[in-house]
This record gives C-alpha cells, sequence and structure tokens, in this order.
C-alpha cells in the first residue's frame, strides 16, 4: 500500500502502481488539507466573492458572473464541453499514470475539492479501471483541458472505461463499483481538469521507455565494440577525468565493465576507432545526462499541485496563476526526444560500420550476392532514425493562442511527450537491429574470447535467434529482438 500525500511520490512507486497494480490510499494528513480546501471553496460561494472558476465563467468568459443556483451545473457542463478529444486513447499504463498523478496532485489540499471525489478516484485506481482518453486535443496550457476532461467523465457516470477487460460506459462502471454518479461541487470539475498530468504521464512512458533502452545502448554497443575489435582507450577513467561530464564517467565505466574480460577487443588494426566507437561515452554519455535531467522534470512535476486557481487557506486566499502551463515538461520532453534520436543515430551508425568492415563478410553472410544477408536492416534503421528526425522538431517552439486570445501562449507540451513515446518505439527497433547485427557479426570471431558478460547475453540471444546463415525472413527476428529489449530480458540479472 502506498500512501499519497501529493509532494512525496517516487517513481519507484509510480511503477508500483501503473505497471505492478499496488494498491494507494490518502494519507490521513493529506486529507486534513483537502478538507480545509473544500471548506473555504464553501465559504468564498457563501460570500459570493468572485473567484475564477468557482463562480466564474471560463477562458475568455471569466468576466461573466454564475448564480448560485447554477454552480453545480457549471462543473458538469465543464466535462462535457471541454471532453473534445480526437484520435486512438492513450496506451493503458499512460491512462493509469494520468489517473494516479491528477490524485496525487489534489491530495496536496490546495484544489478545493472534497475527500468523497478522492475516494472515487482512489477506487477507480485500486479496482484497475483504465479510463479511456483521446490521445490529441491537448495544447499543453490550462491544463491538459480535453484529455482530462474524458477521465473526469467517469466521476459523474459518462465517458467510457476499461475494466477486466470489458468497455464499459461511466454509468456502467460506477454501476459495477457500487458508486453513485457524483455530483460535483464547486471548483471540482475544474479541478480535475486543470493540469499537466496527460502531458506527463506519457512522457513519463517515453522515459521510462528511455531508461530502459539506455542500459540496452551500453550493452549493445559494448557487443558491437568487440565485434569490430575496437579500442578501449577511449574509455579510460583518466580522459574522462578530462571532461567531467557525470555521464559521460558513467557510460565510459559502464562499457568497460562489459567489455571486461574480453580478448577480442584491441585487434584493429586502425589506431583510431569511427565516432561511433570512439565516442560512446560522449554520446550515450550526453543521452544519460538528458535523461537524469528530465528524470528531475518529472518527479518535481508529479509532486506538484498544477490546478487553477489555488486555495490557500491560512490565509482564505484563492490565488490565479498559470501552473497548468507545460513549458517545463514540454522543454524537458523535447529534450528527451534529442536524446533518444541521438542514441538512434548512434545505433545506426554502428550498424552501418559492422555491415562494412573489410575484416567481415560484406553484409555479414557468406555467399554475398546469392545471399544479401543483413544489407536490408541498415534500410529499415535508416529509414527509422530519419523519422525520429522529423519528430525531433519541436513543438514547444510553437504556439497557438486559444480562448479567443486569452491564453495567447500555449506550450503544446502534450504533443512533445506523444512525439517523445514515438521516438522510444522507433529506437527499440533500431537498437533490435543493432543487436541482430552485433551479434551476427560476433558470430564471425572467436566466440569463446567474448567477455564474460557479452557471452551470457550472445548464448541467451542465441537460444532465440540463430545466427543467419543464409537470407530468410529478418522481421521476425527484428520484432523478437525488440520485445526483449523492451522487457529488459536481455540483460536483466
Amino acid at each position: 500500500m502506498i500512501h499519497l500525500d501529493g509532494k512525496s511520490l517516487t517513481l519507484a512507486e509510480v511503477e508500483r502502481v501503473v505497471f505492478g497494480g499496488e494498491a494507494v490510499a490518502a494519507a490521513p494528513e493529506a486529507l486534513v488539507g483537502v478538507s480545509a480546501s473544500a471548506e473555504l471553496v464553501e465559504k468564498i460561494v457563501s460570500e459570493s466573492r468572485p473567484v475564477y472558476g468557482i463562480n466564474t465563467g471560463f477562458g475568455k468568459m471569466s468576466t461573466q458572473t454564475i448564480p448560485k443556483g447554477k454552480l453545480k451545473e457549471l462543473q458538469i457542463n465543464l466535462l462535457r464541453s471541454h471532453s473534445a478529444g480526437v484520435g486512438e486513447p492513450l496506451p493503458d499504463a499512460a491512462a493509469r499514470a494520468a489517473l494516479l498523478f491528477r490524485l496525487n496532485s489534489l491530495l496536496m489540499g490546495r484544489s478545493g475539492v472534497r475527500p468523497i471525489l478522492i475516494e472515487y478516484l482512489t477506487r477507480f485506481l485500486n479496482e484497475g479501471v483504465i479510463p479511456v482518453i483521446p490521445s490529441k486535443g491537448s495544447v499543453g496550457s490550462s491544463g491538459d483541458l480535453a484529455p482530462l476532461a474524458h477521465m473526469a467523465l467517469l466521476v459523474i457516470g459518462e465517458g467510457e472505461a476499461k475494466w477486466n477487460d470489458l468497455i464499459l460506459t461511466g454509468a456502467e462502471l460506477l454501476a459495477k463499483l457500487d458508486l453513485k454518479p457524483l455530483e460535483l461541487a464547486p471548483k471540482e470539475g475544474l479541478a480535475l481538469i486543470n493540469g499537466t498530468q496527460i502531458m506527463l504521464a506519457v512522457g513519463f512512458m517515453a522515459w521510462r521507455k528511455a531508461h530502459i533502452l539506455m542500459d540496452n545502448a551500453l550493452m549493445i554497443a559494448s557487443m558491437g565494440l568487440e565485434a569490430a575489435g575496437g579500442h578501449t582507450a577511449a574509455l579510460d577513467e583518466r580522459l574522462q577525468d578530462c571532461h567531467p561530464h557525470p555521464g559521460h564517467r558513467e557510460a565510459a565505466k559502464r562499457v568497460r565493465d562489459w567489455v571486461h574480460g574480453s580478448g577480442l577487443v584491441n585487434h584493429s588494426p586502425d589506431v583510431q576507432d569511427a565516432y561511433s566507437l570512439r565516442c560512446i561515452p560522449q554520446v550515450l554519455g550526453s543521452c544519460i545526462d538528458s535523461l537524469d535531467f528530465v528524470q528531475d522534470k518529472i518527479e518535481i512535476e508529479m509532486n506538484s499541485t498544477t490546478d487553477n486557481p489555488l486555495l490557500f487557506v491560512e490565509t482564505g486566499e484563492a490565488i490565479s496563476g498559470g501552473n497548468f502551463h507545460g513549458e517545463a515538461m514540454a522543454l524537458a520532453f523535447e529534450q528527451l526526444c534529442m536524446a533518444l534520436s541521438e542514441m538512434g543515430n548512434f545505433s545506426e551508425r554502428r550498424t552501418a560500420l559492422l555491415l562494412d568492415r573489410p575484416d567481415l563478410p560484406l553484409f555479414l553472410v557468406e555467399e554475398g550476392g546469392l545471399n544479401s544477408g543483413l544489407m536490408i536492416v541498415q534500410y529499415t534503421a535508416a529509414a527509422l532514425v530519419s523519422e525520429n528526425k522529423i519528430l525531433s522538431h519541436p513543438a514547444v517552439v510553437d504556439s497557438i493562442p486559444t480562448s479567443a486570445g486569452k491564453e495567447d501562449h500555449n506550450s503544446l507540451g502534450s504533443i512533445s511527450a506523444r512525439k517523445a513515446y514515438e521516438i522510444a518505439k522507433n529506437v527499440e527497433y533500431i537498437l533490435a537491429i543493432e543487436l541482430l547485427t552485433a551479434s551476427q557479426a560476433i558470430s564471425f570471431r572467436v566466440t569463446s574470447m567474448i567477455s564474460p558478460r557479452i557471452k551470457n547475453v550472445y548464448d541467451r540471444l542465441r537460444a532465440e535467434i540463430p545466427p543467419v546463415t543464409e537470407d530468410r525472413v529478418i522481421h521476425h527476428d527484428i520484432c523478437r529482438l525488440r520485445d526483449l529489449i523492451a522487457s529488459y530480458d536481455l540483460i536483466s540479472d
């Protein structure tokens, strides 16, 4: 059981909830703050004090005062009108992460919702409910309004969700859970949709893939270094001390660990390897530093309140601001796009290098000409790399006004996150192609001379996929290797 308080959620706990199904509960002290903020909303309403989103219209219509008798209707109308998303639904894990992040944000006690709303969201998460959330429609400011509105509809018995392999309407879901549609109090509809949790959830998924890919990329690059007989001098710790970026040091050390005990390295007749081998610490190490930066931003964002306005019980104030603006996450996820793309670019270059080495058969197959070997896998990698370059064009440098110009600058961070996720999926295949190539190349060497750690991976790989001795349909090999990379199976102890 993980106790949520709005400020101390860890990535390890997110993993356990989203992928392991661990239950959550609201921390008692957090519920005290939640109740207090809801009482402040009641006080504001009773005093007829004009506060955005509580008793006013939204966006450009914030000058419109809403009478007390219409405040509950205002919140329902908000969810319905803002449920304008389109596109394929978010991946199931991303939808669960969004639900978790929204719940945690509300538990900071600054959003003015009642404990009963917390109970509904907690129940959804613990029962394995997966909101059906269209992936497109957010401009990344004023929160991820459209997609979050689709998620919030479930509370009032509308929208759709997956539950126990069924697709249910919101009304059917609540009936299955023995819950009634919740009558929203003032501010609660806005509190459910005014935040960055969709871009955060999708970006988290992309970062998680990138983290797994990095571990695999270092291993695969190490295998390629052995297959090429490359030099280990470039991994020397003294070199990294002269250029002390943390990621460079880490990448060099991890590759040194992978090739330790190898009898294949340091046999290339060229005294300096190509950059795709020699600069592994600098390129992949810089990607490590980028992933660390993105991780820091994710950890801050998932323990933040990104609603508007925020309630401060200490002074009785409701303060309007811009915490919903996704600029911080947009910039972080654009960096993630670039880091992932560079991982793919770098990988494709090593694939090409191994396919055209003078000391190995051309395209790594005997009877070349009759057999094309791995010639075409590099085409596929090149196509994916090129697609990633297009996806790496930053969405965040664009902006398009909304709400009749009231919201005149938007982050488009949800697009940044989705791009990063798509690039990560492409890099899974690019690395699978490099692994196929590196393992094929190393099969032409004396395999007893492979480093012990790489030999362990190589043997596990060969139990699944035999060497290419003559042309065969290679698609299946690439897909199987992609699955092994994505699941961490090849390098898990």
